[in-house]
């Protein structure tokens, strides 16, 4: 009998034991970068900003594995899987390039593990249904980029533009968002270019835009070979304003650009402005905290909107996971389930790049208080009143 009451006994112990175990289950986060290849302009500034975060998650102790993707989808989606199946991990961050957070939403549907991604492109979320339901993001849309653009745009009477952009997605995109919002405004688009990002010359494009004499031209590109087409239209002898979009605002940008990219009007997020943002605006406090810690960890001048996308991830987490835990423990199907559910109820979240509000149609949550315009002033991102 006393044999039996000890096996009893011991049997409880480890039923207790396990559910403290459970309670206390670390939660896993799997983030998948492109800490290298051509997209590592974003994935290494995104990195360094998610190296900041705090320990814990709502009280839980959270696990941070990282993976590189190398810029390449396939490999994306190699990681995603790994970190699902073998690392059974809670939620995805990541990944940083459009066509692999595309390929990242079969693995992450079939496993029901909810995913942020660090895209511009709203196609990972829109429209909200199907496999798509698993995937949120942090960045603001091309469209609400296009609009604040165009708005600006007709305030200093441009009636016509000229468009050079990548011949790729990110081109394609910025080409129909901007299109529908200068129809709405009664801007016209005189001429239409396209250049790949690896060209050397973009003479023949340059000199057919600034034929047909627009009032302004808009250059549709990321990162530093977008450079190359505004470095020509200055040596052309173009005058007029050049516009730019809001994958541009990186410090190697204006290394690159040097003076050519002086005046350069383009939209951006609260981060990459947040000195110089007016007093009053509602993301201005995250935004100057994030970034006076980011340059004081890292360099003067490193900050990007990249950095800040990634840095409201802890606090969509943070937000997030702090109800879900009511329903579920993370390790398990139901927590992710919750998770994603719970992701869908940010309401007035204020992160270092604007004001999230999500819903069941809503995976982005993010209103015109994300979009400013900015100017490259002295060598740096300034905020530009409307």
């Amino acid at each position: 009998m006393t044999s039996h009451n000890n096996r009893l006994r011991g049997l409880a112990a480890l039923g207790a034991l396990l559910l403290a175990t459970a309670a206390h289950a670390d939660l896993k986060v799997g983030i998948d970068l492109s800490s290298t290849g051509p997209a590592a302009v974003i994935g290494i500034t995104s990195k360094n900003a998610m190296l900041m975060w705090p320990a814990t998650i709502a009280g839980q102790k959270a696990d941070y594995i990282f993976l590189d993707d190398a810029s390449d989808p396939g490999m994306a989606v190699r990681n995603i899987r790994k970190l699902i199946n073998e690392d059974h991990v809670d939620v995805i961050v990541g990944p940083n390039i459009t066509p692999a957070a595309m390929a990242a939403l079969d693995p992450v549907a079939e496993s029901q593990t909810p995913m942020i991604t660090l895209i511009g492109s709203a196609s990972v979320v829109e429209p909200q249904e199907g496999k798509k339901v698993w995937a949120y993001k942090m960045a603001q849309t091309d469209s609400a980029m296009a609009d604040v653009m165009t708005r600006y745009m007709s305030n200093h009477n441009v009636k016509t533009v000229g468009f050079i952009g990548f011949a790729d997605g990110y081109g394609e995109s910025w080409l129909n968002e901007f299109s529908k919002f200068a129809a709405l405004r009664h801007i016209q688009l005189v001429a239409t270019e396209r250049y790949n990002r690896t060209d050397a010359s973009v003479t023949g494009q340059v000199l057919k835009v600034m034929a047909a004499k627009p009032d302004a031209i808009l250059i549709a590109g990321a990162g530093t070979p977008t450079v190359l087409p505004q470095r020509t239209l200055i040596e052309r002898g173009y005058k007029g304003p050049i516009y730019q979009t809001h994958g541009i605002a990186t410090p190697e940008f204006i290394k690159l650009g040097g003076k050519d990219v002086e005046g350069t009007l383009f939209p951006t997020q609260p981060v990459v402005v947040a000195r110089t943002l007016p007093a009053d605006h509602p993301a201005k406090k995250a935004a100057l905290a994030f970034t006076n810690e980011y340059e004081a960890k890292y360099d003067a001048g490193s900050v990007t909107q990249f950095a800040g996308d990634a840095a409201g991830v802890y606090p969509r987490l943070q937000d997030a996971v702090a109800r879900a835990l009511k329903k579920a423990q993370p390790g398990t199907p139901a927590f992710r389930v919750a998770l994603r559910d719970e992701l869908e109820h940010a309401h007035e979240l204020v992160v270092p790049n604007g004001v999230v509000n999500t819903s069941q149609k809503d995976h982005v949550g993010l209103d015109q208080r994300a979009s400013v315009m900015g100017i490259i002033k002295d060598g740096k991102f300034v905020y530009l009143s409307q």
